[in-house]
């Protein structure tokens, strides 16, 4: 399978199962809704009754956002002005770049929405590796199926993430760069090779991202329980397929094109009723990219199973729900005479 035809199968697979897109939405914008109430409360707080009050409502009041960010604390520390429109995103991307740390509570979510990502994940690759409806049941029980196999696949991905950032990160930016340019004096060359820095240690990212896409996949499609023999079959896959770096950069690609879109589209910091339309254009992007999320992993489905012709012979059999305790009863009753 060449990697154009793996990517619209990916398609087909995504557009075949709408549900899991929108519960995708559904599932991130509950978990950030408690934050979202907690950080509506310290603002409301702050701005109590005064006049600020109504000329924040009208639009932008940096004076007073200022103040806020100064006294701010805990969760109110992330309301800062890189999070409105395209710069939420270039804000992430340069925290992760810089390996910088996050505020306790975004931690928190992040680790809650990982281990949830990581029940639903087993559920939402079976649906694509079938590609027929398997219904609620079959979902979850795919689900409850891969779950503690995906635990054992994040601990060993959270050590080699873990030596990237500790290690890796640390010898690059602390102690390579300031060797590279300890004798230069133009600002341009250095970027330069920050920028190569940043080249390496996201190839580096990638590489592993990769790996741990295909043990994934690998796990669910072979009804694999071994996470680490997953994680070595994954990295003999995309060492003897070079298409899935090919792939991986295609649908980068078109995620870089939904980024430039939304940097061109996104407002500032509007007021009044232009809020709703900036927030209308936010969710869209959120739902888009989770639609291409999803694409990835199905993509890489469509890639792996027709490279190894495992379309229809290795996946786990197909879950049957049972009948009820009645008709059961009544099925090994024995004939009367």
């Amino acid at each position: 399978m060449t990697v154009g035809a793996a990517w619209r199968d990916g398609v087909r697979r995504v557009n075949g199962a709408p549900l899991i897109v929108a519960g995708m939405f559904t599932f991130t914008l509950l978990l950030a809704l408690p934050l979202s109430i907690a950080l509506r409360g310290m603002i409301e707080a702050h701005l109590d009754d005064s006049l600020t009050a109504a000329a924040a409502a009208d639009g932008t009041d940096l004076d007073w956002w200022n103040e806020f960010s100064a006294q701010a604390s805990g969760l109110g520390t992330t309301f800062v002005p890189s999070i409105v429109g395209f710069g939420a995103v270039l804000d992430n991307l340069g925290g992760l770049l810089d390996n910088l740390p996050m505020a306790a509570t975004i931690a928190g979510a992040t680790v809650a929405w990982m281990i949830l990502w990581s029940f639903l994940s087993g559920g939402v690759l079976d649906r694509y590796a079938r590609q027929r409806p398997t219904r609620t049941h079959g979902f979850f029980a795919a689900c409850g199926t891969h779950f503690w196999r995906f635990v054992r696949l994040g601990v060993l991905m959270w050590l080699i993430y873990g030596i990237l950032f500790a290690w890796i990160h640390p010898l690059l930016f602390d102690e390579l760069f300031p060797w590279i340019t300890r004798d230069t004096t133009v600002e341009r060359t250095a970027f330069l090779v920050r920028v190569a820095l940043y080249g390496v240690f996201g190839a580096l990212l990638i590489g592993c991202n990769l790996v741990f896409d295909y043990a994934r996949i690998r796990i669910v499609v072979e009804d694999r329980h071994s996470a680490i023999g997953s994680f070595v079959a994954g990295a003999r896959f995309v060492r003897r397929n070079p298409a899935t770096v090919r792939l991986y950069l295609l649908n980068a690609s078109v995620f870089l094109l939904l980024a430039l879109a939304y940097a061109l589209l996104s407002p500032g910091a509007p007021g009044g009723f232009a809020i709703w339309v900036a927030l209308a254009i936010g969710q869209l992007y959120i739902l888009v990219r989770h639609y291409l999320k999803l694409l990835f992993y199905a993509s890489q489905i469509a890639y792996f199973q027709g490279a190894l012709a495992h379309a229809s012979y290795t996946a786990a059999p197909q879950v049957v729900w049972p009948d009820s305790p009645a008709a059961e009863s009544i099925g090994n009753a024995s004939p009367m005479l």
